[in-house]
């Protein structure tokens, strides 16, 4: 038996990263998944095939859910083609970095409509498909440390993030009247490819890992085991939180 059977999931921007970790233990754990891609129809399908293999059960949707009508559309054809959804997974996002004189409008309006629009409309969207059936789901959003945790040249993201913690403790107090869950999960440096550039900068890595006290990035598959406990029933008393996993970054004051 799998913590997630019978369970219906969707996760935005799961052709990579920790997207793809977490459509995959989604799976394992017994979820039908619904795997979500803008641009990379060959990672998607990639995706879909390890999960088949394992006979799993997998739909495969493209969407850019920084457009208001295709976040709506993707909750509405998951639920056409299952009838219902349970776990909604906003993983889709980007970064730009660019020094705070110097970012543009149409950078701002890139990142800030995918981090934050886009999770507010497919978090909507499947709380009104929650509640037009009338069962308890979960909502989990990944956010990043840079929701509280200040970075230079990165404004814009950090703006989204921050949006997003407030989005989701206020928005937890209205959805649980109707046993809707939302929480947050917050990674800091994670090896996947939105942190490519790091890796290959050796000065930029050796520096970053001075940061970590456990001195080493993340990887996806942590962040994935996390989102499993908060989509499972176990979870069903956590809402409106912030879970951070960043390997203390986040508290650590450069004391040793």
């Amino acid at each position: 038996m799998g913590q997630l059977d019978n369970k219906v999931a969707l996760v935005t921007g799961s052709d990579s990263g920790i997207g793809r970790a977490i459509a995959l233990l989604y799976a394992a754990e017994g979820a039908t998944v619904v795997v979500n891609y803008a641009h990379s129809q060959q990672k998607a399908a990639e995706v879909q095939q390890l999960i088949e293999q394992k006979q799993g059960r997998c739909l495969v949707l493209q969407a850019d859910v920084s457009q208001y009508d295709q976040a709506v559309g993707l909750v509405e054809k998951t639920v056409a083609e299952f009838g219902r959804l349970d776990i909604m997974v906003n993983n889709a996002g980007i970064e730009i970095h660019a020094p705070f004189l110097e970012v543009t409008e149409e950078q701002f309006d890139r990142v800030v409509a995918l981090d934050l629009k886009g999770a507010f409309f497919c978090a909507q969207a499947a709380a009104k498909a929650m509640v037009a059936h009338k069962s308890p789901g979960r909502i989990v959003n990944i956010s990043s440390v840079h929701e509280d945790l200040t970075m230079p040249q990165n404004v814009p993201y950090c703006c989204a993030k921050g949006g997003l913690r407030m989005m989701t403790r206020t928005v937890s107090i209205e959805l649980a009247p109707h046993g809707i869950t939302i929480n947050n999960i917050a990674p800091g440096a994670v090896d996947t490819p939105i942190d490519a550039d790091v890796k290959a900068d050796p000065t930029k890595m050796a520096a970053l890992l001075n940061e970590i006290p456990l001195h080493r990035m993340g990887q996806p598959d942590e962040i994935a085991h996390l989102a499993l406990y908060l989509a499972s029933e176990v979870a069903g008393y956590v809402t409106g939180s912030t879970f951070t996993i960043d390997g203390g970054l986040s508290v650590y004051s450069g004391a040793f």
